[in-house]
């Protein structure tokens, strides 16, 4: 047992590549390697390769392809949302929430500290979800833009963002959304969100690391990230990667075809794990149960245990500590555990990873 591979349980930190993306990466690595920019058919053969990842992660999205810019990964696209409107905006004011990933969190602190912007944290209810009271009271006129994530990356809680959309627009302000945990496990369409951004990184949901997207509503003013050659319509200077633009345009297109069945089984899978651990340990709680969530995250705490310690003797399984949600105590946020299934998790690795689990809770 001890040199068997571990359970993964840690989608959320990544997903493995799927089968077709890789065959897409290999096939311009190794043959249609061209670069789009250049006028012969090699780079035409690479033009038309990224022209087709556009239009596949545009469709994934419900976008137009000239909305689609993209991007080295999820980090860079909150970069360039958060910055590339600040320099276009007379407003000073930045709205984000107490829970958002440092890609959004440290880019907000930066533009406060070194250009002068007013940050306002949206806090939380018991359930990680924001209070939608405190941000129809911090919302207004002097607003430029409202950052918050679809899911919440350790709890998986769905976050309110529609509702977040019309206030900021209300108020003339952009609506920004950190899509990366959400795309993939859930339908994400710009369109019912009402966001004028969302950032979106290919490795999670079965694309390699290192690319992604940021969608930008046609019309919405965002200066240019990376400055350069005119590539991505002058908006991120840069040649692209086709390899991995290809790699991410088959995981889209995955994404659409399996979504359903994939939220269906995975929550199966899920409820069924979080419901024989709270049997076996009555002082496990599960964080954001009564809020909608993700289908394949569940954050438990074990109250009395220490997270990192409790994976530490469980070495069968490849999970993650994370802290709770803001509101909560400490001891239920150093208790944390968070395990997130994919595509790939079966019956059987839920079987083994409760057998482990259950063992490292009796010791």
């Amino acid at each position: 047992m001890m040199n068997a591979r571990p359970v993964y349980l840690d989608h959320n930190a990544t997903t493995p590549p799927a089968p077709e993306a890789v065959d897409a990466a290999r096939k311009h690595l190794e043959e249609d390697w061209g670069n789009p920019s250049s006028s012969h058919v090699y780079g035409a053969t690479a033009r038309k390769a990224v022209l087709r990842s556009r239009e596949t992660v545009a469709g994934m999205l419900g976008a137009a392809p000239e909305e689609i810019v993209f991007t080295s990964g999820g980090t860079e696209a909150n970069n360039f949302a958060l910055r590339g409107v600040a320099r276009m905006s007379d407003r000073r004011k930045i709205v984000i929430s107490s829970i958002e990933h440092p890609a959004v969190t440290n880019v907000a602190d930066y533009l406060k500290r070194f250009h002068g912007f007013e940050v306002v944290s949206l806090p939380v209810d018991g359930n990680g979800v924001v209070k939608m009271e405190s941000a129809r009271e911090v919302i207004d006129e002097r607003t430029m833009l409202v950052s918050v994530m679809h899911a919440n990356n350790e709890t998986g809680v769905i976050q309110p963002v529609r509702a977040l959309s019309d206030l900021a627009h209300a108020k003339g302000a952009l609506m920004h959304c950190d899509g990366a945990q959400s795309v993939g496990k859930i339908p994400v369409r710009v369109v019912e969100l009402g966001v004028d951004l969302l950032s979106i990184a290919g490795h999670k949901f079965y694309a390699p690391k290192a690319v992604g997207a940021l969608y930008v509503r046609k019309g919405t003013n965002i200066h240019p990230f990376v400055l350069g050659a005119g590539h991505e319509g002058g908006r991120r200077a840069g040649t692209e990667n086709v390899p991995w633009l290809a790699a991410m345009a088959e995981a889209a297109k995955l994404v659409m075809e399996k979504q359903q069945d994939d939220k269906t089984r995975m929550s199966g899978l899920r409820d069924r794990f979080e419901a024989e651990l709270l049997a076996a340990y009555p002082r496990a709680t599960v964080n954001g149960v009564s809020a909608d969530r993700l289908p394949n995250t569940a954050h438990l705490s074990f109250l009395g245990l220490s997270g990192a310690e409790l994976l530490a003797r469980t070495p069968l399984i490849a999970a993650s500590t994370g802290a709770a949600c803001k509101a909560d105590s400490s001891e239920r946020a150093a208790g944390a555990v968070r395990f997130s299934l994919g595509r790939g998790t079966t019956g059987g690795d839920i079987d083994l990873a409760l057998q482990s689990l259950l063992k490292s809770l009796r010791v």
